[in-house]
C-alpha cells in the first residue's frame, strides 16, 4: 500500500512538472520582430556637393523621418584616408516593420514642409544634380540581434569610426550558412564580448552583389577600432570558430569601410 501511494504522488508530480513545462513554453513571451533597414549610399561627382547634402539631409529629411515616426537616422561619410573622402554619403534608416517603410515613403511624397525645406536637393536642375547616382539597399535584421542599437561615445563625431561591412557568398547555401555563422555559431557574440557595440548586422533581401550580409560595429577613434580587432582575432572563441568545416568558404571577401558619424546624425 505504502508503495503505490508513493508511485501515486510521483506521477501527480511529474504531471504537474510537465503541466509547467508545457506552460512556460506555451506562453513565454515571443521574440522580438526583426527589424528592416535600408542604407542609401550615394556617390557625388562633385566634392563641393556635401554642402548640399548637408543642408538637405540635417534641415529636410532627418526632420522629416521623424515627424513620420522614425526616431533615429545615421548618416555617414568615408574617413579622410579613404580614397572615397569626400565622395560618398551613407544613409541608414531602420523600420519596426515592412509596413512602416511603405508607410513613411507615401508620408515624405506627401510632406509639404520636407518637399519645401528639401527644394534644393530634391528638385536641382538636370545638368547640376548632387549626386550621380546612388544605391538603395534592402536588409532584414539578423534573428539574434533583431533592433538595431545606437551607440554612445564621449569622443568628439570627428574621431570615432563607425565599421560598415560587406560580405559576399558564392551560394544562397553558402550565404545561409555565414549567417548561421554570426547566429548560432557565435560570431555575433564574440563581438559582444571584446565590446566592438555593433549598431545592426543584416541579411541583404533588397541590393546589388547578393548573396550578401552588411554589419556595422563603431569604437571611439581608429586606434579602438585597430585593438578591438586584434582582440578579435585572438579570441579563443573565434579561433575555434573559424576552423569548422560547416562555415569553410562562406564569404568571398570581406569589404570593410571606415566612416565618421556627420555632426547631424542622430548616432
Amino acid at each position: 500500500m505504502r508503495k503505490s501511494n508513493l508511485s501515486g504522488i510521483g506521477l501527480a508530480i511529474m504531471a504537474l512538472l510537465l503541466f509547467v513545462s508545457f506552460s512556460e513554453t506555451s506562453f513565454a513571451a515571443p521574440p522580438e520582430k526583426q527589424m528592416f533597414y535600408e542604407l542609401k549610399i550615394y556617390r557625388l561627382k562633385d566634392p563641393a556637393k556635401n554642402a548640399v547634402f548637408d543642408r538637405y539631409l540635417k534641415d529636410a529629411y532627418i526632420p522629416a523621418m521623424h515627424r513620420a515616426g522614425i526616431p533615429a537616422v545615421g548618416v555617414f561619410k568615408p574617413v579622410e584616408t579613404d580614397t572615397a573622402y569626400g565622395k560618398m554619403v551613407y544613409v541608414f534608416v531602420p523600420y519596426k516593420t515592412m509596413d512602416e517603410f511603405d508607410r513613411v515613403l507615401t508620408f515624405l511624397e506627401n510632406d509639404a514642409v520636407y518637399n519645401e525645406a528639401g527644394k534644393e536637393f530634391l528638385a536641382a536642375p538636370y545638368n547640376d544634380p548632387p549626386f550621380a547616382r546612388y544605391e538603395s539597399i534592402l536588409m532584414k535584421a539578423f534573428a539574434f540581434m533583431p533592433q538595431f542599437r545606437a551607440p554612445s561615445f564621449s569622443t568628439p563625431r570627428s574621431e570615432r569610426i563607425y565599421e560598415l561591412r560587406s560580405y559576399g557568398s558564392w551560394t544562397e547555401d553558402l550565404a545561409t550558412r555565414k549567417i548561421h555563422m554570426f547566429n548560432e555559431g557565435g560570431e555575433m557574440a564574440i563581438f559582444e564580448k571584446i565590446g566592438s557595440n555593433a549598431v545592426f548586422y543584416g541579411q541583404v533581401i533588397i541590393g546589388s552583389q547578393r548573396p550578401r550580409l552588411m554589419y556595422m560595429t563603431t569604437y571611439e577613434n581608429l586606434q579602438s577600432q585597430k585593438d578591438h580587432w586584434a582582440a578579435f582575432s585572438k579570441h579563443p572563441d573565434w579561433v575555434s570558430l573559424r576552423d569548422k568545416k560547416e562555415y569553410a568558404n562562406t564569404v568571398i571577401k570581406a569589404i570593410p569601410y571606415l566612416l565618421h558619424p556627420t555632426d547631424y546624425s542622430d548616432f
